[in-house]
């Protein structure tokens, strides 16, 4: 990522501006956002244990980086349905090695950690992460607010039903799109009463966290339920099982559909993409803006 693109005054984009830790405006490198997963764990439904260690985890960072990832995203603990939980301890264990060599290798990156720990969030926040992505809102860790508000880092405000290791078991909703949309004004406005300023603050419906096939559809359908909260949008659908239930893909050929299946998003204005797969990413957003151009 270019060491410019945090910047105190640097222009909004067309999401509106994101701002992160130390009052900095992050600032795409192009009309769309691309935010890089670097699974850091041995059991993650992709990915998992390729890039476990800290050598191979840094050199995947390093090459999302190169790929055009404008943001890397580090998680060491995995979120997918039925994952058991991880300590901050062993949390911080697999990401301050891979952080230390960011620092080294890539001083300019922005840096994501996906944690709902407070210890987690303050230690890497220390080391100088601009944000923090975080799958609970707040609720498994409730100390994790005062981080937040002690830091003021960026946020990923995501909704979930329940805990990784329960979420899927039986999710229900009266309505699916009201109770998401619901849920992000609530919890916004949480947020901004306890200290941490709407301007920090993306949104993630969550897809696949707490919902059936039926469920992730309606939200997908309908982006415009949040984006008319005035908030950007970050989307993290790479490679999921919506995809198998839909196609009976496995996760390694789930690329395509996950390039479809963004494209159209950001069609329909959603700004910010967390993906595995950031060099196609950028080539189908880049197409998509090239025609847009025309």
């Amino acid at each position: 990522m270019r060491p410019d693109s945090l910047e105190p005054d640097a222009g909004n984009t067309k999401a509106g501006p994101w701002i992160v830790a130390g009052g900095r405006t992050l600032c795409a490198s192009a009309p769309f956002g691309v935010m890089g997963i670097v699974n850091l764990t041995p059991d993650s439904f992709y990915d998992g244990g390729r890039h476990a260690d800290a050598v191979s985890g840094l050199a995947h960072a390093l090459r999302l980086r190169d790929d055009g990832a404008d943001v890397l995203d580090l998680g060491a603990e995995s979120s997918r349905p039925g994952a058991a939980p991880l300590s901050a301890g062993e949390e911080l264990a697999r990401l301050l090695p891979v952080l230390a060599g960011l620092k080294r290798e890539a001083p300019g990156a922005c840096l994501s950690v996906d944690t709902y720990h407070a210890a987690t969030a303050a230690a890497v926040l220390a080391q100088g992460v601009q944000i923090i992505n975080d799958i609970s809102a707040c609720r498994f860790d409730p100390e994790l607010l005062d981080v937040l508000v002690e830091h003021k880092p960026g946020y990923v405000l995501m909704h979930s039903q329940g805990r990784p290791e329960v979420m899927q078991r039986s999710p229900r909703y009266d309505d699916v799109r009201r109770e998401v949309r619901d849920f992000f004004e609530r919890e916004m406005a949480r947020l901004v009463r306890a200290g941490l300023p709407e301007d920090h603050i993306v949104l993630d419906p969550g897809i696949g966290f707490g919902k059936t096939l039926e469920h992730n559809l309606a939200l997908l359908a309908h982006p415009e339920d949040w984006l008319e909260l005035g908030r950007p949008v970050l989307m993290g659908l790479s490679m999921k099982s919506l995809f198998g239930g839909l196609f009976g893909l496995a996760a390694p050929d789930r690329g395509t559909v996950t390039q479809v299946a963004t494209a159209r998003l950001w069609e329909r204005g959603v700004f910010w993409h967390r993906v595995h797969d950031v060099a196609a990413t950028r080539r189908t957003l880049r197409l998509l803006t090239a025609l847009d151009a025309r």
